[in-house]
């Protein structure tokens, strides 16, 4: 709303506009025989009808509200004049202006394009962007060298223990069939080992046509 005021002789002119108003009023704690209809509505209705017969009125019964929406701010403006904190049916009228909320556009926008080709199902990757290949996994030699020289209950150390670290051994579990005269690797090719017992499967039942499912 914007004011200016001009000075002459004893006399000043104010020019309002109305058009940063809001064109509806919220009353507050409304009686609640107000939501059932009949006689009584209908006196509450007249009253803002006499501003602007096009008004429409929106009751809220859990809140114990009504939103009354004048078809400009100037009919809404006066009607809170006359009639915030009258008398109505014994009771005390608040009205107040309704708040307009203008969360940008009206519409709802597309997201960003930032990573839309993480989206599932993707979309089409950006402009410039290249697949990333895989790095070559890193194997130490050495180590499997090592571990392949170990017998059973033999262990590595592959890091040394310092203040601060603890150190890092790597155990060789010993055989479940192991015996008297260890034997390393170079006696695998010459002595045989041991048979493996065989798992034995569950048989299955008889076939009984006579037994139905």
């Amino acid at each position: 709303m914007q004011q200016s005021k001009k000075g002459g002789e004893g006399e000043a002119t104010v020019d309002v506009q109305f058009t940063d108003l809001p064109n509806a009023l919220i009353a507050c704690k409304v009686p609640e025989d107000l939501f059932n209809g009949g006689t009584r509505q209908a006196s509450f209705e007249a009253l803002f009808r006499s501003f602007d017969p096009e008004v429409q009125l929106q009751y809220f019964k859990s809140f114990r509200r009504v939103r009354i929406s004048f078809s400009d701010a100037l009919a809404a403006a006066e009607a809170r004049l006359r009639l915030h904190k009258t008398d109505f049916n014994g009771k005390e009228m608040r009205l107040y202006f309704a708040q307009s909320v203008h969360i940008g556009s009206p519409r709802l926008e597309p997201p960003k394009p930032d990573k839309q080709f993480l989206i599932s199902p993707p979309a089409s990757p950006p402009v410039g962007w290249e697949q990333s290949q895989d790095a070559t996994p890193v194997i130490n030699y050495d180590l499997l060298c090592a571990i392949s020289k170990l017998g059973p209950g033999e262990k590595y150390e592959l890091h040394t223990a310092t203040p601060t670290t603890p150190s890092v051994v790597v155990h060789v579990c010993e055989d479940e069939h192991d015996d008297s005269s260890a034997q390393d690797d170079s006696d695998h090719d010459d002595k045989p080992r041991p048979a493996r017992p065989k798992i034995i499967q569950t048989r299955r039942p008889d076939y009984m046509p006579g037994i139905k499912q």
